[in-house]
């Protein structure tokens, strides 16, 4: 994929005069404008919205991706150290990497990985629903830059937040929904561990799968799409492009990190828990290369009296996690940089972000407190979901509705319910915490609702 197939569009569009910007200027600046963007600010990362205003919301951890992902590619091109040179040429640009670093979660539905289990168990029958595969649909599809084709990004765009290229059907396996013995209980209620969705892109995106993969050689092009299949859960992508594999990492880092610092400001992880936890793993901090990030320093650092020691130590892990990337072959062959290079910490220290991520998850995000959050949104955004299909003509918005109503002509040959399902579940997906509530008790609230309210 050469300079001039990476900044092509599908739709094209005249550029405006005197506009100085590169194609990628004009990706990050599309994104930052878009609503999906903005609405971030009111969905939730890990911690409800609404108790406090300190720690992280969608838009902050997208932000703080962008800042981590930025500096991965600048250590990369400038660090001086030898075993970049050969890789430099096929970094992102800046502007690049920034645009797909915000857009990483620009299609995570309200209430977090609650809402996704939630739309998934409603859609399963009709393309499922999957985070990523949503901010995909968003950018070349839903985003309103354009009439059809979204915020019409450029082709390497959409190849970096491409995170998982296989489709929901080449994926799924229906014995990973796992179904409930209980039949008299109510639709909402089941496991959210038995209706995860697949990490795929939907179906009826195959075009703009297409698009991206329009220039790569057919060999490339398959070697990269490779799965593998598990007997009891979903088929799993093998491998990610470059690009994506900047973002994914600044991910990791990110919500490892940054997920810690917001539970240790809150009170959720304590020093005891923190020793317990590395009582048998302090030997990660003795591998590291840095000798001055022992366990006793990382420890005083995090537990001290004093909060700007404590944010100053979280700066020194990620310090420490983007300059201990490696840039290596994928391992799938292909003969295109973009698809075969692979961005990751070197061993030792995935090993220690890997283990304080197993702390944050067990003590913070499997908490009872977060997962009754996240429970009740499921079970908002399945009640919302089932009202909204069982008549859509009398309770979506106009505008809505009118996508909904031409769900139907656009679909000669295919499955039209599954096309007027998408709408609604594009509705819903892009609704903030907010709104998905205020609408809800619009409907299911006898002492709430107006004429005159507007949500």
């Amino acid at each position: 994929m050469d300079g001039e197939d990476e900044e092509k569009r599908r739709f094209k569009q005249s550029e405006k005069s005197g506009d100085v910007r590169t194609p990628f200027d004009r990706d990050e600046a599309r994104l930052i404008h878009s609503a999906a963007f903005r609405r971030l600010q009111s969905k939730t990362q890990v911690l409800g919205l609404g108790e406090g205003d300190f720690y992280r919301t969608r838009l902050t951890h997208s932000m703080e991706v962008a800042q981590i992902g930025r500096g991965i590619v600048q250590y990369i091109n400038k660090s001086g150290e030898d075993r970049f040179e050969k890789y430099k040429e096929e970094m992102p640009k800046i502007e690049l990497i920034t645009a797909i670093c915000l857009a990483h979660d620009i299609g995570h539905p309200p209430f977090g990985h609650g809402g996704e289990v939630a739309l998934n168990y409603c859609m399963k029958e009709h393309g499922g629903f999957e985070g990523n595969a949503q901010t995909l649909r968003i950018l070349g599809c839903l985003g309103k830059y354009t009439e059809k084709h979204g915020l019409n990004p450029t082709r390497r765009m959409l190849l970096g937040v491409l995170k998982y290229p296989a489709s929901y059907n080449d994926l799924v396996n229906e014995r990973a929904y796992r179904k409930d013995d209980d039949l008299n209980a109510p639709y909402w209620l089941f496991k959210a561990d038995t209706q995860k969705p697949p990490k795929c892109y939907y179906n009826c995106d195959q075009e703009i799968v297409d698009f991206i993969f329009e220039t790569v050689d057919n060999k490339d092009s398959s070697r990269f799409k490779q799965h593998k299949a598990n007997e009891n859960n979903h088929r799993k992508t093998l491998y990610k492009s470059l690009d994506s594999s900047i973002m994914n990492l600044a991910d990791n880092i990110s919500y490892t990190l940054h997920d810690l610092e917001d539970a240790l400001s809150l009170g959720m992880i304590n020093r005891k828990q923190w020793g317990g936890h590395f009582e048998s793993h302090k030997y990660l901090f003795n591998d590291l290369k840095d000798k001055n990030l022992s366990y006793d320093n990382a420890t005083d650092g995090l537990f001290g009296d004093e909060s700007y020691k404590r944010k100053e130590f979280i700066g020194i892990l990620v310090h420490l996690m983007i300059s201990s990337v490696v840039v290596k072959p994928n391992g799938s062959g292909c003969e295109d940089p973009l698809l075969n290079l692979v961005v990751e910490l070197a061993p030792e220290v995935e090993k220690l972000r890997e283990h304080i991520f197993k702390l944050v998850y067990a003590v913070v995000i499997k908490s009872d407190s977060v997962q009754h959050l996240e429970f009740k949104g499921q079970k908002l955004i399945v009640e919302l979901f089932q009202v909204l299909t069982k008549d859509p003509e009398r309770f979506l918005p106009e505008s809505t509705k009118r996508r909904w109503e031409n769900a139907a002509s656009n679909i000669p040959t295919g499955d039209v319910e599954s096309a007027q399902m998408r709408v609604i579940c594009d509705f819903i997906s892009g609704m903030t915490d907010d709104y998905a509530v205020k609408f809800y008790e619009k409907l299911f609230v006898p002492t709430k609702g107006s004429i005159f309210d507007r949500i």
